[in-house]
Order: structure tokens, then sequence, then C-alpha cells
């Protein structure tokens, strides 16, 4: 790490070790920073803030407030695993979930499913604890367990020194170096009591400063960007912000990562908080909205769906079939009817039955095992990518 590009800043430090082979490595000051007042930032907390209040809203009245958390988590799983060059997309983790019996094409399919406990714990132990160093390791826990980066410690803050850089890259020549163990376990204390803090500014500038702190800090060996970006929704609920999780920020962060990057590192090295903070914003407000025309459309198909679920021949589990793709919208007659306790063949009728209407396509060609595809859901909540993938199974 080059001490020269960071010399300007007044974000943070950079100091030599002590080590017997000394490296540079740089320690954010505590928040909450000297920040210059900035006018198109304030003028997008106005219009981030009017966004939110209306996903808010958008929450509260949803019928079933279930019906469209879960792939709204899932699509948030997806992206923020991309930034960290996961190769699974939604396609991937909808086929795993739907049939956990098959191998899946991509192995690492498994860290996103497991991003997704990650945040359905998180959002559900907040209930009992606050967000804290406590919460964040416990949740780090469900995100590494049984994956990549499986034997670094998951759940435990490091207790080595790491770094970030391209592949290949050593301390000496990485882009950035985090703390040192022993300055991490002042800052982290720091990061949190600020959290709890009753600081003076908007909760959305408090989170793109936790956000940037917390990546900042780099306490866990592996698994860092991911519990960063989630450490955004948590805060967001907690202050109540957001009454559901059904903002997913991180694809924003994913479709400009290169600048997503450059304005942490930039934080870093020169200070511009600003900047960041105006990055932060534009996202808030564009998710936001997007968020909102993807409730929209979804609630519409399901009204579609269940006009045309009407009559007196339907069969029985239909609009329990119905509900359920919305959530998981490729799923096995098999898996279904272990998870509902029905027959077989119930299952299998209403299946048929959403076959005939156009709802569902089967999708593997195959006797036995087949699976079912919600294709006018899939084109809603999924990606123009991870789209072209299912329809060539």
């Amino acid at each position: 790490m080059n001490p020269d590009n960071f010399k300007n800043s007044s974000a943070g430090k950079c100091t030599r070790s002590l080590s017997k082979h000394p490296y540079w490595y740089y320690v954010p000051n505590p928040l909450p920073p000297q920040i210059d007042l900035d006018w198109e930032w304030v003028n997008l907390l106005s219009e981030a803030n009017i966004k939110l209040v209306e996903l808010f809203g958008a929450g509260q009245l949803l019928p079933n407030p279930n019906l469209l958390i879960r792939p709204f988590i899932r699509r948030e799983a997806a992206m923020s695993s991309r930034i960290e060059n996961t190769q699974s997309g939604l396609d991937q983790l909808f086929l795993f979930e739907a049939d956990k019996t098959v191998t899946p094409e991509i192995p690492d399919v498994e860290e996103l499913a497991n991003y997704v406990d990650a945040m359905e714990y998180g959002i559900k132990r907040m209930q009992e604890l606050p967000v804290s160093s406590r919460l964040i390791c416990e949740i780090h826990k469900v995100l590494m367990r049984g994956v990549r980066g499986k034997h670094a410690t998951p759940g435990l803050m490091r207790t080595s020194q790491n770094w970030i850089g391209e592949s290949g890259c050593t301390l000496m020549n990485a882009t950035y170096v985090p703390p040192p163990v022993s300055e991490m376990k002042d800052c982290f204390p720091e990061l949190e009591r600020y959290i709890h803090s009753d600081a003076k500014e908007p909760d959305l500038i408090q989170c793109a400063l936790v956000h940037y702190q917390f990546e900042a800090i780099h306490p866990f060996i592996d698994g860092n960007g991911r519990i960063g970006r989630l450490l955004i929704i948590l805060l967001l609920m907690e202050r109540e912000i957001i009454s559901q999780p059904l903002l997913y920020l991180s694809e924003y962060f994913e479709r400009h990562k290169d600048t997503y990057y450059e304005h942490l590192l930039n934080v870093s090295q020169q200070g511009d908080w600003n900047s960041w903070i105006t990055f932060f914003l534009q996202g808030i407000c564009e998710q936001s909205v997007d968020a909102l025309f993807t409730i929209e459309r979804l609630l519409a198909l399901r009204e579609q769906f269940i006009e045309l679920a009407l009559g007196t021949r339907v069969p029985k589990v239909v609009n329990t079939l119905i509900d359920h793709l919305f959530s998981t919208p490729i799923v096995s007659v098999s898996e279904l009817s272990k998870e509902w306790e029905e027959t077989f063949t119930a299952v299998q009728r209403a299946v048929d039955y959403l076959v005939e209407k156009d709802i569902l396509r089967e999708m593997t060609g195959r006797r036995r095992n087949r699976l079912f595809v919600a294709d006018d859901i899939l084109s809603v909540i999924m990606t123009e990518r991870a789209k072209a993938v299912v329809k060539n199974k």
C-alpha cells in the first residue's frame, strides 16, 4: 500500500507496522467525520427519504408480508454475492431451493443460500438484539457456514492481518491494508458506539458512514463486503426507515461496481465523503423506485393469477400454490408435497391446472423429478441474464 496515496486524507491515517517485514496500513478516524455541506446530497437526501416513505408504505400494505420478502431477499443475495465474483445467480438459487437433492451446476450457489439464511436470521434476531458486534458475528457465522471461507473463523473477528488488492498481491503491494488486529479491536467498538449514539447526522447519512467504516475496518478474514452491505438493510429496518427488506441496494452497487469501490477508496485516500454520500443516496433513490415498480407488477400479476383460479372445479391447493410461486417461482411437486403435508396427487393436480393456464411451465424435460417454473414471475424479479439462463434450461 502506497502511503503517498493517503497523505491528503482527513478520514484516517497510514501507519508503518513494527513487524519484522514492515508494511503500511490504514486506520480510519472514529465517526462522525467533519463534512462540508453539499447541496447536491441535501437535495438527494430529501428525495431518498420521500422514496423510502413510499416503500415503507408499500411494505405495510402488502396483503401477505411474506409474499414478496423472499424474492427481494434473494435478489439482494444474488447481487451482493456477484460483487464478490460469485458465479451463481438467482436462477441457480431458485433451482437449488426447489430441489436440494440435485447437485447444483455451480457449486457456489450455497453461498447465495447462506446469504439468504444470514439475512433472515439477522432480521429475526433483531427482535432480541440491536445491531451490534454480537449480532454481526452471529450473522457472519451463518454466512460462512460450509462454504468458501468456512475455515476462516466464521463468526469470529479476525486474529491476523488481511488486505485488499488484485489476485496474488501481498501486504507490500496491496491496494488497501486495514488496521492490524490490535487497532481493529479499538476501531470496531468505536463504530458500535457510533451506531448506538444519538448522532446528529440524518439516518441515511449515518448508514453511508457506517458502511464505509465497516469496510475500512474489515473485521473478518472473509465475507466483509457481504456483511457490510447486509448491515445497511439491518440498520434501515432497525431505525424503521423501511418496514420490510424490500430494498436491494446491492444491485445498484453491482451495476456500478468499479465506481462503488472507487468511492470507498477515495474516502480513505482523499477524505472525499461527499462523493461517497452522493453515490449512496443516488442508489437509495434508484433502488426504491425500482422496488416500488417491482412490487406493483408482482401484485398485479398475483391478481391476474387468482382470477384464473376462480371456479368450482379448481384443485384445492391452487391458491396456496399461486402465493408460493411468488416466493419460490421454481417448484418441485414432491418437495411441495412434503412441505405442505399434502398428497403428491393433490399437489400435482394444482400444478397441472396452472400449466393449463400457462402460469407454470415444465422446465426439465424429464419424466421424473420434474421442476416447474413461473416464467411471468421470473420476468419481473430476475435480471435479464438470469432469465436467459432459465429459459435455456
